[in-house]
């Protein structure tokens, strides 16, 4: 495969090459990853034409909108890297990707982003109104608890190891977790705040997620104490550089290729590593960040590869 990069004999030709081939099979990943989450989904959610049709037809709107589906493939990677099996937790997957739906939902909402697009196309609230948006993220996330807890689909993990995943998807997404960071993103609009202010939006609002995503898979799958403290380590590392990276892409990123509105941080005066930091540093900061969360995952053998893979994924699209 080392024929589609040109020989030149150094060190920095050769680990682009290997970068670009890491890229190459984190998308093939991704994408198999996305069409198994995608079945997944249509098998799990309740169908439009469930009375009443109105909130079914909104919560499948957003849901089925695309997207990377990326902490739902989050799971089932952690829970491979752990020695278990990506179809015994997709459900609990599945839900993950509901919970980031809602949150989608809530964060379009005028009252906080007020943004107009999402996943390319127009958000919840602009097809359905306020209303139905706030009823059908609410509904979104209690289906994903519905799911987490009834265990269907999910018969081959032990019931404790359901009953630790779910209690730490919920401690992740409270007001001590993803819900505070939103709350303090919003009340630090057009303020003037501190970078520790600064990494504590980021990490709770978005870093808790993802990190809980990766906890719960390897929880799922009984990883030892060793190995879920390593998964904690790199999902708290990569959890931030995500953020990181959805700055730079929001000043430098192509409107029609992310399917969301672009310039919305500088435009609401949010504070953002960019604003703070400069483009550059940002990077550096986000590739330093993926780099030190891959050298958490050391005591894991080639199944915790597609994780590796997904970190280094991350860098690449700022750039």
């Amino acid at each position: 495969m080392l024929v589609f990069c040109e020989i030149s004999g150094t060190i920095r030709n050769l680990n682009n090459c290997l970068i670009l081939l890491s890229s190459l099979s984190a998308s093939q990943y991704l994408l198999e990853g996305k069409k198994l989450i995608d079945e997944g989904i249509v098998s799990l959610l309740p169908q439009g034409k469930v009375y009443p049709e109105s909130i079914h037809e909104a919560m499948s709107y957003s849901l089925l909108a695309g997207g990377k589906r990326l902490r739902p493939i989050l799971v089932m990677a952690a829970s491979e890297a752990v020695g278990g099996d990506r179809h015994s937790v997709l459900p609990f997957a599945v839900a993950a990707e509901m919970i980031h739906t809602y949150t989608l939902i809530h964060d379009d909402l005028p009252a906080l982003d007020n943004d107009d697009l999402r996943r390319g196309k127009p958000t919840n609230h602009k097809v359905f109104g306020e209303a139905i948006a706030i009823l059908a993220g609410d509904a979104l996330l209690t289906q994903a608890f519905i799911i987490m807890t009834r265990a269907v689909g999910m018969e081959n993990i032990q019931p404790d190891c359901i009953l630790k995943a779910t209690h730490e998807m919920a401690c992740a997404l409270g007001s001590t977790g993803m819900i505070g960071g939103q709350v303090v993103d919003l009340e630090s609009e057009g303020k003037p705040i501190t970078k520790e202010t600064l990494e504590y939006i980021h990490i709770y609002k978005t870093g808790f997620l993802i990190r809980a995503c990766i906890r719960c898979g390897g929880i799922l799958s009984q990883a030892n104490a060793s190995q879920l403290s390593s998964l904690s380590r790199f999902g708290a590392h990569i959890g931030l550089a995500f953020q990181i990276i959805d700055d730079v892409l929001d000043v430098t990123g192509d409107q029609e290729r992310l399917g969301k509105d672009i310039g919305s941080d500088l435009t609401k005066d949010k504070a953002t590593y960019p604003a703070l930091y400069g483009l550059e540093e940002s990077k550096r900061k986000a590739e330093e960040l993926v780099g030190d969360g891959i050298d958490c995952l050391k005591e894991f053998d080639g199944r915790a590869d597609p994780l590796r893979e997904i970190a280094r994924f991350f860098v690449q699209r700022t750039f």
